[in-house]
């Protein structure tokens, strides 16, 4: 499981977001042209940003990302205008921009934790997980009750096959947020990795009992009980597990999603099987 924050709750957390969207209307005459002083763009520049906040509500991410960026050449001393503008670029998939957008707002502000996380989430996103790993572990030195950076954290030192500090990153994110489901979900990809075949079990079932319409946990049982030869419970779980989510019958996609080898090479297996392969050819 690939879980990533919302963009929302991240900018929310900015003193630069008010209560009242601030609008910039363009107007056809103007009695006059003010004298333009620094304050005046600096302003103009914060206007921007929280217009580009309110764009980003209703996923107008292209207008949202042009605001952002004319509000880091107003207000270029201002890490709030280039973390906004970094998140953005991100969201749209231009990540190596984000990166160095989000490298401008840790030079203006290295102790802002909220920077650090997100830059430590792109930097998985570019696959560089030992420096995804370095933002994410300083910026929980900073702000250490935030489950979903434990979780991104989790997730480096898994594709960086760390396991033991995978599940310890994961167990911290649970202790924050009980519920979090997706981090014990991934606490049994590692254990199925480390050969725990029972012990993963046992963690998607603790999963599904947290939301029993999860497609991956199901799935991902599924697998590990035909390859212990319970065949006709594998499929005909795996047959409910897709009937959820049929995404999670694309290798690629469980690939992306930080399944392991092993898990890989045994799902494999299962939708070989006629009663699976059918299923996914329609």
């Amino acid at each position: 499981m690939l879980f990533r924050s919302k963009i929302f709750s991240i900018l929310l957390s900015l003193g630069v977001v008010s209560v009242c969207p601030s609008v910039v209307k363009a107007q056809t005459l103007l009695p006059y042209t003010p004298e333009l002083n620094s304050e005046y763009l600096d302003n103009y520049g914060f206007q921007l940003i929280q217009d580009a906040v309110q764009l980003i509500r209703f996923r107008e991410f292209d207008l949202a990302s042009s605001r952002a960026r004319l509000a880091v050449q107003l207000s270029p001393n201002h890490y709030e205008t280039w973390f906004i503008l970094g998140t953005l670029e991100i969201q749209t998939g231009q990540i190596e921009q984000g990166v160095n957008a989000l490298l401008e707002a840790k030079k203006l502000a290295p102790e802002e934790s909220e920077v650090l996380f997100s830059l430590g989430n792109a930097y998985f996103q570019l696959a560089e997980y030992e420096s995804a790993v370095k933002e994410l572990k300083a910026g929980l030195k900073i702000s250490d009750e935030v489950p979903q950076a434990y979780f991104d954290l989790g997730n480096a030192y898994l594709k960086l096959n760390q396991y033991g500090e995978a599940i310890t990153a994961y167990q911290e994110s649970i202790k924050l947020e009980s519920q979090f489901w997706p981090a014990i979900n991934n606490i049994g990809l590692v254990e199925y990795e480390q050969g725990k075949t029972n012990e993963a079990i046992a963690s998607w079932r603790k999963a599904l009992e947290i939301d029993s319409q999860q497609a991956e946990p199901t799935l991902a049982i599924a697998v590990a009980m035909y390859s212990q030869g319970k065949q006709q419970e594998g499929i005909k779980l795996a047959q409910q597990a897709l009937s959820l989510d049929n995404n999670y019958g694309e290798i690629d996609f469980l690939i992306e999603n930080l399944w392991g080898e092993k898990l890989i090479e045994d799902t494999r297996k299962l939708f070989a099987n006629s009663a699976i392969a059918s299923l996914l050819e329609n």
